[in-house]
């Protein structure tokens, strides 16, 4: 399996997970761009992909298509090295791109996508409901990178309608196939069940016995401008609700979230009101999400896993988003039912927030349920092409 599971990001720690017991009967190795032990972490053992040539390959999800070397060496370092490379090169593309080969042993312009060059002869090639949002802002060389590689595969599938149409438009035409999250419930339920019981998501249950939303942003968010609106918004959201907010991180990979900006989030919003939450253990993160009455956030994965639980979600877009689609909406776009809230600016929140309470609970349900269904069609026509 080959993904971005060797950094701390929540869907990617938990992919490696799901096809695990969705492909029961075949082991696998799991493959990143460098060795790492997250297994501290909920995560596993992570070898980088070249130090052999496996039979088989799986693409295991993830916003795989569009992610380039720089982005992908610079979340691989420690905060402190990420800020200096940041400051080095962050206005030098070429020089980015050097380094960024350098870091990561290989000059591949989209290095999260491999092709048939990292197999054994005769092996099995699989992209396994990737996106790739961002498509038409790439560089020519990486939209070629990656089409080499998809011609290569065996099966492919995508995992949001705009992925497939900018595809389409290079004339590669894929099925679509929700994320492999929607199956965290049906996977994990009891595990996660269990993790409700005790640390912080137990004590959280019982400080606020109304219930609790589970709320996350990128460090995307930390101008001022943007936490007042935030402060005002959920100041607003908890008066009317009687909900508590318990902020958490859904990655701590450099460029994503920053637990400097829920302090001072929680020095601002009504006392008694906002709890941190400060585990970073996939199965903790899942069990609060799980546990909470929704969630609010700028996370595809925290997203996905409330909708799995048939919970309320809203997904926060950045200030500097511009028109530019998050993943975040093109998913619920593509998948979602239109009671249910896609992408709101941080002005919008209160109004999304009880727009998501209110939806349906059987409407939520059906949607989790149908998405496991699709999930499953999809996975079960490309399963027979791998070796046992």
């Amino acid at each position: 399996m080959f993904g971005a599971f060797d950094r701390h990001n929540f869907g990617d720690l938990l992919f490696p997970h799901l096809m695990t017991v969705l492909l029961p009967e075949r082991a696998f190795a799991f493959a990143g761009l460098v060795e790492r032990d997250l297994r501290a972490f909920g995560g596993h053992r992570v070898r980088a992909l070249g130090a052999e040539r496996p039979l088989q390959l799986i693409h295991v999800g993830g916003e795989l298509l569009a992610c380039t070397a720089w982005q992908a060496a610079v979340m691989l370092l420690d905060p402190a090295g990420a800020a200096a490379a940041i400051a080095r090169y962050d206005a030098d593309p070429v020089a980015a791109a050097a380094w960024a080969a350098r870091q990561l042993g290989a000059s591949r312009i989209a290095p999260y996508v491999a092709g048939r060059e990292a197999l054994a002869p005769g092996g099995t090639l699989i992209f396994n409901a990737v996106g790739g949002v961002d498509w038409f802002h790439l560089s020519l060389a990486h939209r070629e990178a990656v089409k080499t590689a998809l011609r290569q595969a065996d099966w492919a599938s995508v995992r949001d309608r705009l992925t497939q149409a900018a595809l389409r438009a290079e004339g590669l035409d894929f099925p679509l196939c929700p994320d492999p999250a929607v199956m965290v419930a049906a996977c994990f339920g009891e595990r996660i069940a269990a993790r409700q019981h005790h640390g912080e998501v137990q004590t959280l249950r019982t400080d606020f016995p109304q219930g609790y939303l589970a709320l996350q942003f990128s460090a995307d968010f930390g101008d001022d401008t943007t936490l007042d609106a935030l402060v005002r918004e959920l100041s607003r959201v908890v008066a009317a609700t009687g909900l508590g907010l318990v902020c958490y991180r859904a990655g701590a990979a450099p460029w994503h979230d920053d637990a400097g900006l829920y302090e001072i989030l929680l020095q601002r919003l009504p006392p008694g009101t906002t709890r941190l939450f400060q585990s970073l253990n996939l199965w903790d993160i899942c069990a609060l999400i799980a546990a909470s009455r929704g969630a609010v956030g700028s996370s595809l994965h925290g997203r996905i896993v409330a909708l799995a639980y048939g919970l309320p979600r809203v997904s926060l877009i950045p200030p500097q988003q511009g028109d530019r689609t998050l993943k975040t909406t093109a998913f619920a776009e593509t998948w979602e039912p239109g009671s249910v809230p896609r992408g709101v600016t941080v002005d919008e929140v209160e109004r999304a927030v009880m727009q998501a309470l209110a939806a349906p609970a059987d409407v939520l349900r059906d949607n989790a349920t149908s998405l496991r269904a699709r999930y499953l069609q999809s996975q079960a026509q490309w399963t027979g092409l791998l070796a046992c």
